[in-house]
């Protein structure tokens, strides 16, 4: 399928939201659209391992969007798109669901164990954490937003701010009372993210800016840099995040003098 291959491309790209690696994609896409084949079939037309190509079959019944016959030689054919998306989502669901069962239990557990230090002499260090993939990064955002107390200030790139209104990042911001400004290359064909902020808390950014940066800072406490922000794919998503006093003061420096030399997104 090599004339569909941007298609099959960015196809791949959201099924890995959903937990298949490259691989189980191929494979689960070429079963989609070239119907009922045996494993030979498939590791010969993608050109897998003939092992790995065995072990993907299996993850994918596993996962309940492969099916296999009983004739010889065996059949493997993927279950449609829809059911096969609404399988991976309710299987995640129920993952989540037993992960909050057990909380209460490993928290008991927890508090069983001494603490074998005295937090009350501990320095306050400052740190920095690696988040990798779109599910971290957005956890710590969110956590971020929620804790903020005064200010929370944005800077990204078109395809950012597409990413974090598909990821519905502006409705706890909006809802909640902080003083929030963001900072954005969008153009006149991605404003509608903005329709339901004030205006005045958005600004464009000129397009000499260099659209891999993208940060954010909360209360001028904590500071969220992506070092590879969505210009790749939301698995290869990486974010550091820090509450050095000398990043966070830096960062809000450069955003209040970009901030003060951009002008207002048109109404």
């Amino acid at each position: 399928m090599p004339n569909y291959r941007a298609s099959i491309d960015r196809i791949q790209e959201q099924l890995s939201k959903f937990g298949l690696t490259g691989n189980q994609s191929k494979v689960y896409i070429y079963l989609g659209k070239y119907g009922s084949k045996s494993a030979p079939e498939v590791f010969k037309s993608l050109k897998l391992p003939r092992t790995e190509t065995y072990h993907l079959l299996t993850a994918l019944q596993n996962k309940g969007i492969v099916s296999a016959t009983f004739q010889h030689p065996i059949k493997f054919k993927a279950v449609p798109l829809d059911k096969a998306v609404w399988i991976l989502v309710n299987a995640e669901k129920e993952r989540i669901k037993g992960l909050e069962k057990e909380e209460g239990s490993i928290k008991e557990l927890w508090e069983k164990i001494p603490e074998f230090h005295n937090q009350k002499n501990e320095t306050k260090d400052e740190k920095f954490q690696i988040l990798q993939g779109v599910n971290q990064v957005q956890s710590k955002i969110t956590e971020m937003v929620d804790n903020s107390k005064e200010e929370f200030l944005v800077f990204g790139s078109e395809k950012d701010y597409l990413r974090f209104y598909n990821a519905d990042f502006f409705e706890p911001l909006q809802k909640s009372k902080l003083n929030f400004k963001l900072l954005s290359s969008c153009t006149e064909k991605s404003d509608y993210v903005f329709d339901d902020i004030d205006r005045n808390k958005v600004r464009k950014l000129n397009k000499n800016i260099d659209e891999k940066l993208c940060f954010m800072l909360m209360d001028n406490l904590q500071v969220l840099i992506f070092m590879r922000n969505a210009m790749y794919s939301s698995q290869q998503s990486v974010a550091m995040w820090t509450d050095s006093t000398t990043i966070v003061y830096s960062m809000k420096l450069l955003f209040e003098s970009t901030w003060s030399k951009s002008k207002n997104i048109n109404l």
